[in-house]
C-alpha cells in the first residue's frame, strides 16, 4: 500500500511543532503496513493535488499565514475540486482561516480567503490561550488540545468538535472547528495527533480505507501515546476517565 502525504508550507506554517502531526501520521501508516512518502510543498513549488492521499497544513504567524494565503489563491479551483471530491485535508491552527470567505486583520484590512466554506475569520485584540477538552463523533474518547489563537471564526455550520472545557470557534461558542466532506479543520494545536492516539488511529484507518477499501487493516498499537494521554487525563480531567 502506497500513501502520499503533502505537507503544505512546512517552513512557513509550523508553529508549536505542528510538523509532529505529519510525523505521527507517517509512523502510524507505516505501522499499518503502508509505504509512505511525504511531499514538502512551499512557495514556488507546483503541487499536484490529485496525486496526494492526504493534505496537511499547520499553524503559523499572522504574517506567514497571509503569505501562504496569497500563494494558495493560484490553486483555488484545484483545492475546491479536491475538497468536494473528498480528498482528505487535515488543517490545524490558523491555517483553518485560509479556507473561509475572508480574514479581517487587526488593521481592519480584508484578506480574501479561498472561499471554499462560508465562514469568516477576524483577528481580535485578545488571545485565547488555554488547554481544551472537546468531544467528537469521530471517536469515543475526549479530544485533548491546546489553544493559542488571536482570531475567531463564525458561521461554521458543520463543526468538528463540541466543547467540554475551553473555548469554541469564538468565545461562548459550544462548538469548534469544521468537518465537511473529508476536510477536518480545528484551531487545536499540540500537536493534535500526537496527543490523541485514538484520533490518529481514526485518520490512519480513514486514509487507508479511502484508497484501499478492500484491505483488512492491522491492529494498531500506540502504547507510549496512550500512556501519555491517560496520564494527562488523570491529572487534569479525572472525572472524564
Amino acid at each position: 500500500m502506497k500513501i502520499k502525504i503533502a505537507h503544505f508550507y512546512y517552513d512557513l506554517l509550523n508553529l508549536y511543532g505542528e510538523n509532529g502531526n505529519v510525523k505521527a501520521l507517517k509512523q502510524a501508516l507505516e505501522q499499518a503496513g503502508c509505504d509512505v512518502t511525504i511531499s514538502f510543498i512551499t512557495i514556488g513549488d507546483t503541487p499536484k493535488f490529485q496525486q496526494y492521499d492526504v493534505i496537511y497544513i499547520g499553524a503559523g504567524t499572522e504574517e506567514n499565514q497571509k503569505i501562504a494565503l496569497a500563494d494558495l489563491h493560484q490553486y483555488k479551483q484545484e483545492i475546491k475540486q479536491a475538497i468536494t471530491n473528498h480528498k482528505l485535508f487535515i488543517v490545524t491552527g490558523n491555517a483553518l482561516e485560509l479556507f473561509g470567505a475572508h480574514i479581517i486583520d487587526h488593521n481592519q484590512q480584508r484578506h480574501e480567503g479561498l472561499n471554499i466554506f462560508p465562514y469568516h475569520a477576524e483577528e481580535v485584540p485578545f488571545r485565547i490561550v488555554d488547554e481544551a477538552l472537546f468531544s467528537s463523533t469521530l471517536i469515543p474518547k475526549p479530544i485533548l488540545g491546546f489553544q493559542n489563537q488571536g482570531s475567531v471564526i463564525k458561521d461554521i455550520d458543520t463543526p468538528l468538535f463540541k466543547v467540554i472545557e475551553g473555548t469554541g470557534s469564538y468565545p461562548h461558542s459550544s462548538t469548534e472547528g469544521i468537518h465537511k466532506y473529508e476536510f477536518y479543520g480545528t484551531y487545536l494545536i499540540g500537536p493534535l495527533l500526537v496527543r490523541n492516539p485514538k484520533l490518529l488511529e481514526y485518520f490512519c484507518k480513514k486514509i487507508i480505507k479511502q484508497k484501499y477499501p478492500q484491505i483488512k487493516l492491522k491492529k494498531l498499537t500506540f502504547t507510549f501515546e496512550e500512556k501519555a494521554y491517560q496520564s494527562f487525563m488523570k491529572e487534569h480531567y479525572p472525572k472524564m476517565l
